[in-house]
């Protein structure tokens, strides 16, 4: 298992509100199902040698999850936009070439939201996040199936647009192409011939979430790079640390300041993608600023301190409280007391996670199928059940690699493997 060390890596119920028309809400959320998924299968691949010594010694790869991760990671190709290079999808082709060209922007990359030929920046941006953090974890085992230069791929066909979206310090484009009159039109993107509108944030109209969530994606994303291609690198982080000035200096829903937004991709909240952001800016950046926003600054206001709330595109907490107990299992060793208090803060929130999760546990959810799936909503039900998979794994493997040997949840202990189990069982 690959596992970045602390110097390389350097408060809502998630819902879907109006969404959509209901029929076709069914397709709003599948890029992100897929982009979790993406992380879900890499972690899982190396269950058959998770256990073993850190050397580079081949061991058997469980073949079933090797083949959901090439063919989750085919599925980005199947949703880019743009001229496309080493096409590997052959029904697919150049689309979307004149995007931003109203604004002087060259906006023709990113990903469709797929079925649409939409790109919606806020959930494109969290697939990003997910996407880097898998990279991150579980590169060693994406390039042990060959699938590590597709992730790479794929990721960077999102940044490169992310990047262009973001042409001025206090200015996002979030969105390209009109929802109402692509969702009464179905249509392959490379014929599309309807006018593409772009929508952005700014002083007037600000959108704390998606330009947080923007930056969590370009700071994640940068640590990515970071040793391939620093000078990509070192651009991705410029953007990030000024979105997320823009985002915590103007702090509004975008929600509320484009009202038109809440039919697709509403927000219920902004203070997740804030803590997620500065998370993130301080595993990139190592500075210290980031690290008392989210303890000492805005732990106890935005965090919501030992209340569980399921990880999506619209809600980052748990995905935030594991994130950051990632520094206590890793690096808080000359970690000063006060955010040394709020961080373990974090992890025991991030531990009650866990125990919700866990089937067995005195805590466990009743929030599941007779079959043990975690459902959370009815519209879009598998994002919850993958993306706690996902964290369950992480957690996992932070407890096996730091040799935490148990998780109490109300008096009865639990090994790292339980977490695993129910990650397989999802």
């Amino acid at each position: 298992m690959k596992r970045i060390s602390e110097a390389e890596m350097g408060g809502k119920q998630a819902e879907t509100s109006n969404p959509r028309d209901r029929g076709s809400s069914i397709w709003c959320l599948l890029v992100l199902v897929i982009g979790a998924l993406v992380v879900t299968a890499a972690a899982l691949t190396i269950l058959k040698y998770l256990h073993f010594s850190k050397n580079n010694e081949a061991h058997p790869i469980n073949k079933k999850y090797a083949d959901a991760l090439e063919l989750a990671l085919q599925f980005f190709d199947v949703q880019k936009s743009g001229k496309l290079v080493d096409n590997r999808i052959p029904w697919r082709g150049d689309s979307g070439l004149q995007d931003g060209s109203e604004e002087n922007l060259d906006l023709s990359k990113g990903m469709y939201d797929a079925g649409d030929a939409i790109k919606f920046g806020f959930p494109m941006a969290f697939t990003a996040t997910v996407l880097s953090w898998s990279i991150l974890e579980y590169g060693d085992q994406m390039n042990a199936v060959k699938q590590l230069g597709y992730a790479y791929n794929s990721l960077m066909w999102i940044t490169n647009y992310l990047i262009n979206s973001h042409p001025s310090e206090n200015v996002l484009y979030f969105q390209v192409g009109d929802p109402g009159l692509d969702h009464k039109c179905w249509e392959r993107p490379e014929t599309m011939t309807e006018r593409r509108p772009v929508t952005q944030v700014n002083t007037s109209f600000p959108g704390t979430e998606v330009a947080a969530e923007t930056a969590a994606a370009l700071a994640s994303a940068s640590l990515v790079f970071k040793e391939n291609d620093p000078d990509y690198s070192s651009s991705l982080l410029t953007h990030a640390r000024q979105l997320f000035t823009f985002a915590d200096t103007y702090r509004a829903s975008y929600s509320i300041s484009i009202p038109q937004v809440q039919g697709f991709y509403n927000s219920t909240g902004y203070g997740d993608e804030l803590l997620w952001a500065a998370s993130w800016l301080y595993h990139a950046t190592r500075d210290d600023s980031y690290l008392r926003y989210v303890t000492e600054l805005n732990g106890q206001r935005l965090a919501n301190m030992e209340i569980t709330t399921w990880f999506s595109w619209d809600d980052k907490l748990a995905g935030t409280q594991v994130l950051l107990s990632r520094i206590i299992f890793f690096g808080a060793k000359d970690m000063p007391t006060v955010e040394n208090l709020d961080l373990q803060m974090y992890r025991k929130t991030a531990e009650l996670v866990m125990c919700g999760l866990l089937p067995d546990s005195p805590t466990a959810t009743s929030r599941r199928t007779d079959g043990g799936l975690i459902w959370i909503t009815e519209w879009n039900p598998l994002q919850h059940a993958v993306a706690s998979a996902f964290l369950a794994v992480l957690y996992s493997d932070y407890m096996l690699t730091s040799q935490t040997e148990t998780l109490y949840c109300s008096g009865n202990s639990y090994k790292p493997d339980d977490l695993r189990n129910f990650a397989i069982s999802q």
